[in-house]
């Protein structure tokens, strides 16, 4: 027989279990009292706002332990809705699941307890999920769960006088498994609802600030990577952005702008007046600027305006493309139109000289000596203008991305030199010519005409560089299945700023001693394309005033599958005109 207890000591017991569970929600409030003050305090943005993966990562993680900690609960996972596919998706970080676990537990919004929080917006406490025809019983074997409280996540927007206008559910909340084989009461459900919406508020804002940070690094790095300078100037004068290129163009350090006025960073006041013209509410602009700074370069400047909310000019972003180059082959192609102009009357008008001379003699005044030497000019002169056409198309080919055909042939080059200096030599009385030619030398699969032409180039030059005569001499050696021929002058001489370029389009060397001499500016430039098309090299070396040596170095033997061109073979060569003899007429491009 069992001992009833008195009314007196039902009565102790009684208070003792209502001062235990005050006592108990004491400290539950308590806890969630200082919970929901640090999640407002990360939420609010007091100290910074989440603006990476990384700083909501670690803030989810304190959030899931806390409230672990707090429930007694032994796992914890939030799951976000994905509108594309319809499904609440567990989220990393996660209290007592792995990686793994977290990865694969997904579920569709129309299924579950999940989806049944997440459509209906309440709780749900599941005492047996084993048993509960609510559950997904593949997630409870997998995650092991006894029993789950579920909570929706609830984003809501406030007007100014704190009403709620808008409510939007994000996803669910699970703790799963309250320790110590207990059950989740309903006081477990009032402290989880206000912690899950602290944590929704949370992830709204962070994903938001995180989605923004990604486009404003973006954006930063498309900038940075961008050929045009990107110069954004506040209202007051002040740079907010300038991007590596802008940096660059303004011979600015790395570490040197942002935040500082504009007129301490840039100092033209070219740019300054277009910035302050777009700022004082003016037009968006375009200009060209010359800017002297760190070395004179030509920018094309773009202004456009930055407003504020009530549409006032909150600054001006500009972008500089450098056009430098541009207008430098500009000008050279402007210059190359006179020059060519020049190079073809010059022929023509001894053409038409001579011509006329001859038809104007009805009498027989020159006698038949006279007239052939009249008629070796006048061919000598279609020679120089066979020449510089021949120059003008091989250009036209290489500008429109097509290969020169090269008609491959063996060919003493020997030979083609002492052919060469024959045919220059009747452009000078003032030079001495010397061959210098490696006993036994082989000979060599070019194209002649194409080597012919490479030659012409180069000793017209020789001619034209050197005004004050002496020797030019030819040197022809071979070595390890190369050919290697150099033309050396005792000329003017090229200045050392000049020689990085002399291979390039249209650069005529512009010197006190050569603004005499004329020439198209393409010679060098098809010497070395004429060069590479037979897999050669061509280099200079030159002192100013000492006289200039070009070389140019050729394989011995260019089958049809090194050069990657089309051979029309010995046949074809034999029945190729033989190359014209006059001089190419060029500086040093």
């Amino acid at each position: 027989m069992t001992e009833q207890a008195t009314p007196g000591r039902q009565e102790e017991e009684i208070q003792e279990e209502l001062e235990r569970l005050r006592a108990r929600i004491a400290e539950l409030q308590e806890a969630k009292r200082q919970l929901e003050a640090e999640l407002r305090d990360t939420s609010s943005g007091a100290p910074a706002p989440i603006t990476t993966a990384a700083e909501l990562d670690a803030t989810l993680r304190w959030f899931l332990r806390r409230v672990g900690m707090i429930l007694q609960a032994e796992k914890a996972v939030l799951m976000l809705y994905e509108p594309e596919t319809g499904e609440l998706v567990a989220q990393s970080p996660a209290l007592g699941l792995t990686q793994d676990e977290v990865e694969i537990f997904r579920v569709r919004a129309t299924q579950g307890i999940s989806g049944q929080v997440f459509r209906e917006g309440r709780p749900i406490i599941t005492d047996d999920a084993t048993s509960d025809p609510r559950t997904v019983k593949e997630n409870v074997a997998l995650l092991n769960v006894r029993n789950v409280l579920t909570v929706p996540l609830v984003v809501e927007r406030k007007d100014a006088e704190g009403m709620v206008v808008e409510r939007n559910n994000i996803g669910v909340f699970h703790v799963f498994n309250k320790r110590a084989n207990g059950r989740f009461a309903e006081e477990d459900v009032t402290l989880i609802i206000a912690l899950a919406k602290s944590a929704a508020s949370v992830i709204s804002s962070a994903k938001l600030y995180i989605a923004v940070a990604d486009e404003k690094r973006e954006l930063e790095r498309t900038l940075q990577g961008m050929l045009a300078g990107v110069l954004v100037v506040d209202s007051d004068g002040h740079i907010r952005l300038m991007n590596s290129a802008a940096k660059h163009m303004f011979g600015v350090s790395a570490d040197d702008g942002t935040g500082k006025p504009l007129s301490q960073v840039i100092r033209d006041e070219e740019v300054h007046e277009l910035i302050r013209s777009c700022l004082s509410g003016n037009a968006e602009a375009s200009a060209e600027l010359s800017v002297a700074s760190p070395e004179e370069r030509i920018f094309q400047v773009q202004t456009a305006m930055l407003r504020g909310d009530n549409d006032d000019i909150s600054g001006v972003v500009a972008t500089f493309n450098d056009i430098t180059e541009l207008r430098s082959v500009e000008r050279m192609k402007s210059e190359f139109v006179s020059t060519v102009s020049h190079e073809l009357r010059t022929p023509l008008t001894s053409i038409k000289g001579f011509i006329r001379t001859l038809l104007d003699d009805t009498e027989g005044y020159y006698d038949r000596v006279t007239q052939t030497e009249f008629y070796r000019i006048i061919d000598t002169e279609c020679d120089r203008l066979v020449r510089l056409i021949s120059d003008l198309l091989n250009l036209s080919r290489i500008e429109s991305g097509r290969a020169l055909d090269l008609v491959l042939t063996s060919v003493d080059l020997g030979e083609v030199v002492n052919q060469v200096i024959d045919s220059q030599r009747s452009y000078t009385n003032r030079h001495e010519f010397e061959i210098i030619l490696q006993d036994d030398l082989p000979r060599i699969v070019v194209d002649r005409d194409k080597v012919d032409q490479i030659l012409t180039n180069l000793l017209s030059n020789a001619i034209k560089y050197s005004p004050d005569g002496g020797t030019i001499t030819v040197r022809v050696q071979e070595a390890d299945g190369k050919m290697a021929v150099s033309v050396t002058d005792e000329g003017i001489g090229i200045p050392e700023e000049h020689i990085g370029r002399l291979f390039t389009r249209f650069h005529r060397v512009d010197s006190r001693d050569s603004r005499k001499q004329y020439g198209t500016g393409i010679g060098l430039y098809l010497v070395k394309h004429l060069v590479e098309a037979h897999h050669g090299e061509v280099s200079v070396e030159s002192k100013l005033g000492k006289g200039s040596t070009f070389t140019f170095v050729l394989p011995t033997d260019l089958s049809r599958e090194q050069s990657g061109l089309e051979s029309a073979g010995e046949s074809a060569a034999a029945s190729t005109a033989e190359p014209a003899g006059g001089p190419a007429a060029d500086e040093p491009s």
